[in-house]
């Protein structure tokens, strides 16, 4: 299964490349005026996605902001032709996926991936698909799960085998439902988020080893693999998993009182010390809810921190590692690459199109329905 990328007649990627290098080489702030300009000539047939973690000199052109999964959904609930989705690739391709007729995505640069989706490559995933089954566990006894940071041909992976996508806010429901049609789940991309679930619901440490896709079957003797009931995939968000145990402590000895609040893309040793962890959509919503002067350090990454601080003056706000964690593959995304993209549409170019091929796109969708089934 391949996912295409394609660049629209008549820009071809090479001269696209080159009109790019133009805009590369000005300031940021030369962009907004241009990027406004554009948008108001494109006015309906063009909307643009924001995720959290975008820096604000792009978020603040969005015209929706949120998770991957609620800006997929923003966009293909709208009557817009062009989705601008200022994020990664794999949220592009499952915009894609769930858009309809009509709808095409743009990426402003293709170069914005995600560290942890491209921790499961397909084939890695087929093999060890072929590695639990020569290890006696039948098919008919395992669902894998993957978590919405995986490729679109990973979601269709799951979706041909039975199982589905969650997020991270209904990871444990995902985790019912699967143990309910099976007796064992393998769960991709990220190990932590996996284990942090596994663990919130008493299953036992030892019973959910993980699969490493570089070492032979994975690293894990057969016999572990049939007495597993989690399987986790050896992946991981490079942003949250910085977060340490230590670090916990540090901010609370720095600010007595304080609340600790992290994603449980987060260490299980970080989750175990937090007062409450949470997607990205929960922890904005458990600061906003919060009493003027209450006090958080937060375990994410580092642009959603520093706006809720500003939006929430009258709260203190901090990071919980005050080195800074910056999703580096996110911040890609620049003005520049903005600005590129909406006005080689206003002249008639789509550039950087994201296109996931059609069998693909089929079972990703039946993995995605899945989830809203539960």
């Amino acid at each position: 299964m391949n996912v295409l990328e394609e660049v629209a007649e008549p820009t071809s990627l090479e001269t696209a490349s080159c009109f790019l290098d133009n805009y590369l080489a000005l300031p940021d702030h030369t962009m907004d005026a241009r990027i406004a300009e554009a948008r108001r000539a494109l006015g309906a047939s063009t909307i643009l996605l924001g995720h959290h973690y975008q820096r604000d000199e792009v978020i603040r052109f969005a015209d929706f902001t949120g998770d991957s999964y609620k800006l997929c959904r923003a966009a293909a609930e709208t009557g817009a032709r062009y989705l601008v989705f200022c994020g990664v690739h794999f949220m592009a391709e499952s915009a894609d996926v769930l858009a309809h007729d009509g709808q095409q995505t743009i990426l402003p640069d293709l170069n914005a991936g995600c560290s942890m989706a491209d921790m499961a490559e397909i084939g890695q995933v087929e093999q060890c698909w072929d590695d639990l089954l020569a290890a006696d566990v039948r098919a008919d006894e395992i669902l894998p799960l993957t978590y919405m940071n995986s490729t679109a041909a990973i979601k269709a992976f799951c979706g041909e085998r039975g199982g589905l996508v969650c997020t991270s806010s209904n990871a444990r429901r995902a985790f019912e439902w699967a143990f309910a049609r099976a007796k064992k789940i393998l769960f991709l991309p990220d190990q932590h988020l996996g284990r942090n679930t596994g663990h919130a619901m008493d299953i036992p440490l030892a019973e959910m080893p993980v699969y490493d896709p570089w070492q032979l079957a994975g690293g894990i003797a057969p016999a572990r693999l049939r007495s597993a009931r989690v399987i986790l995939w050896k992946g991981h968000c490079s942003v949250h998993q910085r977060f340490l145990p230590e670090h916990v402590d540090k901010v609370r000895a720095k600010y007595p009182g304080i609340q600790v609040i992290v994603h449980p893309e987060c260490r299980l040793e970080v989750c175990e010390k937090a007062d409450a962890l949470g997607s990205t959509e929960r922890l904005i919503q458990i600061v906003k809810d919060a009493p003027v002067g209450s006090s958080f350090a937060i375990g994410t990454e580092i642009h959603l921190v520093n706006r809720l601080a500003k939006q929430f003056a009258g709260k203190t706000i901090v990071t919980l590692d005050d080195t800074g964690c910056l999703c580096t593959t996110m911040y890609r995304i620049s003005p520049q690459h903005l600005a590129w993209a909406l006005e080689n549409l206003v002249e008639g170019r789509v550039v950087n199109r994201i296109q996931v091929a059609e069998d693909v796109k089929y079972w990703a969708r039946i993995a995605l329905d899945r989830m809203m089934e539960i």
